[in-house]
């Protein structure tokens, strides 16, 4: 019995004919759970070749992966500067502000010091401290040769210390005749003082001195009795320019 050919043209299945059926075979494999081991050598060949072509895709993820965590570094480091910069700029700030505060306190000290100066230089005293006056001004008597007495006299025993009673320049500072030893000091507001009897002088001519300051001590030389000191306030340095000593020193808040 003969067998005929049927007609038509009949070719070999294409590559991508064959690789689309082992695909779906694999595919229905590994649905019943049979994996690898039954697929042909030309299937684990078409999915090695399937695999080399996926490779461009996975760098493309992974260089957009890099480019984010370079990205996110980036802003990490912005914040991290923008942080020091804000502590740096607080510290610097916070430090401006305390040594304005050392400043203005020590420029406040300084100014209660030359305030503190300023009222010492300009305050007043007793010659004679604690002393108080035993022969007043203008007493009359023979013992004075204007016939009145030109100042007051404190009582003071010899040696006492005797101090400025203000701040000035000395003008005379010697042998006053009848004043015996004495010291003329032109004060800062013009007036005058003057210390007779002196047993000692401590100043020279054109010295300044401050309230306070020793310029000699108590004696009874001159035309005196005893020990004592003769203070004179005047408006010159010369005899016969005296005004009430007691008056110009409670005019200068002292308590005599």
């Amino acid at each position: 019995m003969a067998f005929t050919r049927a007609t038509g043209k009949h070719r070999a299945p294409s590559r991508l004919t064959r690789k689309s059926a082992s695909m779906a075979g694999v595919a229905a494999l590994a649905t019943t759970g049979v994996i690898g081991t039954l697929a042909s050598p030309a299937l684990a060949a078409e999915t090695g070749a399937a695999t080399v072509e996926d490779t461009g895709l996975t760098q493309i993820v992974a260089a957009d992966s890099l480019a984010d965590q370079i990205a996110d570094q980036a802003a990490a480091q912005k914040r991290e500067a923008a942080e020091a910069a804000a502590k740096a700029k607080a510290e610097a700030e916070a430090k401006r502000k305390a040594e304005a505060r050392v400043k203005e306190a020590r420029e406040a000290k300084e100014r209660a010091a030359r305030e503190a100066e300023r009222k010492r230089l300009n305050s007043f005293r007793l010659p004679i401290a604690g002393s108080y006056v035993t022969t007043g001004y203008k007493t009359g008597g023979s013992l004075w040769s204007s016939g009145s007495h030109s100042g007051v006299d404190f009582h003071a025993a010899s040696g006492t210390s005797v101090v400025a009673v203000g701040a000035g320049t000395v003008v005379e500072a010697g042998w006053g005749g009848s004043y015996g030893n004495n010291i003329v000091i032109k004060m800062n507001d013009g007036s005058y003082t003057q210390y007779g009897h002196l047993s000692s002088i401590g100043v020279s001519v054109g010295q300044r001195v401050t309230p306070g300051k020793q310029i000699g001590l108590s004696g009874s030389t001159g035309n005196t009795t005893g020990a004592h000191l003769h203070f004179e306030a005047r408006t010159s340095p010369e005899y016969g320019s005296d005004i009430n000593p007691v008056a110009y020193l409670r005019a200068h808040g002292v308590g005599v």
